[in-house]
């Protein structure tokens, strides 16, 4: 998969910026410290994938700094395939294009 960097703008979202598509809401000092992404479409159950909103994944192959545990709050523009998002702040200056990226499930013991 894909991984690439967005931020909680227009132009980069849809015309609320901050709103997720599950609805969480994201707070005007957000970064990647937040650790929320964004999966494409064929990622999501509800299109056919294996993952809903608020699950936990651990995500490896980005950047020794960003590789880590997200939680899933937001999909992307139905024209992206096998594509995870970060959410990071504009002030944090990031432009990744990682390809070969992994996401698994995090599982909790009461699963």
């Amino acid at each position: 998969m894909t991984a690439t960097v967005y931020e909680a703008v227009p132009g980069q979202t849809d015309q609320e910026p901050f709103v997720t598509a599950d609805n969480s809401r994201i707070k005007p000092h957000y970064g990647t410290r937040k650790r929320w992404v964004a999966l494409s479409r064929d990622l999501l159950r509800p299109w056919g994938g294996h993952f809903d909103f608020g699950d936990t994944v651990r995500v490896i192959g980005i950047s020794e700094r960003l590789d880590g545990v997200y939680t899933i709050h937001d999909t992307m523009a139905r024209r992206h395939r096998r594509y995870l998002d970060v959410l990071a702040h504009p002030s944090e200056n990031l432009d990744i294009f990682a390809r070969g990226v992994k996401i698994r499930k995090v599982v909790s013991e009461w699963d």
